[in-house]
């Protein structure tokens, strides 16, 4: 007889850059954690952030918005997604890139627009008013018939309730009549329901992508009070504003910087690097010994974090080959040898120009 294992048929949740970042990693008297809730390092960028959180729960954001300044890298989209994780699941989040709004179809400002508007979120109350007590009275009130003939319809329910304070008639809607007629209880009338705007969070990363035309929409769009809040990210330095002849910092004009709340991302070090790529091996569910994780962060130093990561997967895979479970040095070696990052792709780029056709 042949017995076969069944396989599981529960769906994998995707891993994407970001799944392991679950809030901000803050003390309660908002001091940032060294290690917590996914974040490694940042601390003083982690820090701001917690003040903006704070400031947007006070609404004392209006008309301002933030920008992560830092090298590539260094966790600028990942202090957005904490921001939106400790502001809760209930504020949208909207993320989108500079280069988005660039379509022969569409209008520039039109996409920003519609990014706007997902970026605020309607909140539906209930107030309900409650009554309770004996029912005295009810009597269904009458008129004439809106569709014509000897019929007669009913308008509304009058019913009387006796409770300790004394006695009261509600008037109420004649939908319910069949229902009172059948439960003989009252307990309960919904008086009214309110909407509420809740402004979310706009994420645009490569701000620098954007032209004058979309910094000028930007700078009015900021000062309506359903603005959601804006937060750019970019690693660019002194640039020029696309459209435009104008050197400014990060290739934004000066006058929409002024409204900007700055904070800078830092490189991570050696130490935080190797952290971060355990968190990364963990979260993948991918087992790797100390000698591993450490050669691994020797790459990330010479190339890039973002390359060091990558090399995860393919590892992984290399050892199941090799009919291991476990990643060892060997498995990123060859990983490595496969794959080039950046720097190295453009430095034999460089060596070997006269084979490309230019």
């Amino acid at each position: 007889m042949k017995i076969e294992e069944v396989q599981s048929t529960a769906k994998k949740q995707r891993v994407a850059t970001h799944t392991h970042i679950k809030g901000l990693g803050l003390e309660p008297n908002g001091m940032p954690i060294p290690m917590a809730a996914g974040f490694v390092g940042q601390l003083e960028g982690r820090e701001a952030s917690g003040l903006v959180v704070d400031m947007i729960r006070q609404k004392k954001m209006a008309g301002r918005a933030l920008l992560l300044a830092g090298p590539p890298g260094s966790g600028k989209t990942a202090l957005a997604l904490g921001i939106s994780q400790e502001l809760g699941s209930k504020v949208p989040f909207c993320p989108m890139v500079g280069s988005e709004v660039y379509s022969s179809e569409v209008k520039k400002t039109e996409i920003l627009m519609e990014n706007f508007r997902r970026a605020i979120g309607l909140r539906i109350k209930e107030n309900k008013e409650v009554y309770e007590g004996e029912v005295t009275e009810l009597s269904p009130e009458e008129t004439e018939s809106i569709t014509g003939g000897y019929g007669k319809s009913i308008s509304h329910v009058v019913i009387g309730l006796k409770t300790v304070k004394g006695t009261k008639q509600l008037k109420l809607d004649p939908t319910i009549y069949d229902a009172l007629i059948k439960e003989k209880v009252v307990n309960r009338y919904i008086d009214e329901g309110v909407a509420e705007l809740v402004p979310g969070v706009l994420f645009i990363d490569e701000v620098h992508m954007l032209d004058i035309e979309c910094f000028s929409y930007l700078n009015r769009a900021l000062e309506s009070s359903l603005s959601p809040i804006v937060i750019f990210a970019t690693n660019r330095g002194v640039c020029n504003v696309r459209g435009t002849d104008m050197l400014s910092p990060h290739g934004i004009p000066v006058d929409l910087l002024d409204r900007l709340v700055i904070i800078r991302t830092l490189v991570y070090t050696p130490v935080e690097m190797i952290q971060i790529i355990a968190i990364r091996a963990q979260v993948e569910e991918l087992i790797i010994d100390e000698e591993s994780l450490a050669y691994i962060g020797e790459i990330g130093q010479q190339t890039s974090l973002r390359h060091a990561v990558q090399l995860l997967s393919p590892a992984s895979i290399v050892a199941k080959t090799n009919g291991r479970d476990n990643i060892c040095k060997g498995d990123i070696v060859e990983a490595n040898e496969l794959y080039l990052d950046a720097k190295s792709s453009a430095r034999l780029l460089q060596e070997q120009q006269e084979r490309y056709i230019s």
